[in-house]
């Protein structure tokens, strides 16, 4: 916080790690929303194009959960606070559905199209992981 002329704390802009941090949360947020929304609101082509499923309340379960996320994610503050809660966020939801694709895809006992969503959840994790590391510094020449 900063304070201005008459004393009163306001929020400093973001900085560029911060405004790339919130972009990333909104990225992954609108990709879970999208991902979550689609079988809560047309499950025959959700079927069609993942392939059958046997229990429809555990898919809507975790498309409701998919859809808590993504709320949370594209509501991110570039704050330390809010950033940290969204790579947190971000990291978690990325390894629990990449671990379930790759587990379950790889064995076949899912349609091996979620190895392509693994994928896609690799990548989240990459990036959550280079927005955290402190840029490197210049060390000038002798």
């Amino acid at each position: 916080m900063v304070c201005n002329e008459t004393g009163f704390e306001v929020s400093a802009p973001p900085g560029p790690a911060a405004r790339t941090g919130r972009a990333l949360a909104r990225a992954q947020g609108l990709y879970l929303l999208v991902t979550g929304v689609w079988p809560l609101l047309h499950y025959r082509s959700f079927e069609a194009v993942l392939g059958p499923k046997v229990d429809d309340w555990l898919v809507r379960c975790v498309s409701g959960l998919a859809v808590t996320l993504a709320y949370q994610q594209l509501r991110t503050r570039a704050t330390s606070q809010g950033l940290t809660t969204a790579r947190r966020i971000g990291i978690g939801a990325a390894l629990s559905f990449g671990g379930v694709d790759l587990r379950y895809g790889g064995s076949g006992r899912i349609s091996r199209i979620y190895l392509l969503d693994a994928a896609v959840q690799a990548c989240w994790v990459a990036a959550w992981i280079k927005t955290a590391s402190p840029p490197r510094a210049h060390q000038a020449e002798r």
